[in-house]
């Protein structure tokens, strides 16, 4: 196991048999955003998509919650005039830039992307959540938008995701409302993969996250490129995007060593290449 450096005491950083664990580090607090954490986490999901020692990335977050989303207390003591005060376009293109930095590279980077969630997804939070490939719930965990009762409309990307993973009518449903999705709800509406018991949840995660590890990360790469596209691209857009990504696997080593432990009746190990 390598413990990394992130600059702050809140996000913890990990790799650990070629998965990349992310844990967002503010448990007194439900692990809610800071900009320290924001950074922190940008700069580590760069670095984490660039290593190749890193094969699956994990997100989670310290204690009993995943993300509570903004720091409500925070934005409090902001509009009562303390801390830093910037322009409204200085501000948007700061929340742009970790937006695509954050949900948004997890979503679209090439390596397969994990949430596990111990509990509380709320808000932005959420979003992070939404935007990893696969999630994994605690029994005592639960979703909620959150954004209605705070008066925001939503960011991080997540009215996007959901409404890619359940359809435009529930998420809007989950927004204008702001309802806790439990654990029970979200895998029968598709917002997470498993539900566990909570005392499983690590290892439950450490063992989907090294099988993802262990698999042929060139396919993939492209597998999660034609699924993105998918969701919104043209059908003959996703046909031809197939068909290249399809032969170009073709021609990977992993490819051909699985083709042969196949036949040999073997399991394949796959190196990457």
């Amino acid at each position: 196991m390598k413990n990394l450096d992130t600059g702050t005491e809140h996000l913890m950083a990990k790799i650990e048999n070629n998965v990349g664990y992310l844990i967002m580090n503010r448990p007194e607090a439900r692990n809610a955003m800071s900009s320290e954490m924001n950074v922190a986490l940008q700069e580590k999901i760069a670095e984490f998509e660039l290593d190749e020692e890193v094969r699956c990335i994990v997100l989670t977050g310290a204690g009993n919650a995943f993300c509570a989303g903004g720091d409500v207390k925070g934005m409090n003591a902001k509009n009562a005039g303390d801390g830093e005060t910037v322009t409204i376009d200085k501000a948007i293109h700061r929340q742009r830039d970790n937006q695509r930095g954050t949900s948004g590279k997890l979503y679209k980077m090439p390596k397969p992307t994990l949430a596990s969630l111990s509990g509380a997804a709320a808000g932005a939070g959420l979003s992070y959540a939404l935007s990893c490939d696969l999630r994994i719930m605690s029994s005592a965990a639960f979703m909620t938008t959150a954004f209605a009762k705070v008066g925001f409309s939503g960011d991080y990307g997540g009215s996007y995701f959901m409404t890619q993973l359940i359809g435009s009518a529930k998420a809007r449903e989950l927004y204008f409302l702001s309802d806790r999705v439990s654990a029970e709800e979200a895998l029968n509406l598709g917002l997470t993969n498993w539900v566990v018991d909570a005392e499983d949840l690590e290892a439950k995660t450490r063992e989907i996250a090294e099988q993802l590890a262990s698999g042929p990360s060139v396919a993939y790469r492209y597998m999660k490129e034609n699924l993105n596209r998918a969701t919104n691209g043209d059908v003959d857009d996703c046909l031809d995007l197939e068909a290249t990504h399809h032969v170009h696997c073709g021609q990977t080593v992993d490819h051909k060593n699985a083709v042969k432990a196949f036949v040999e009746k073997k399991q394949p190990s796959f190196s990457g290449k």
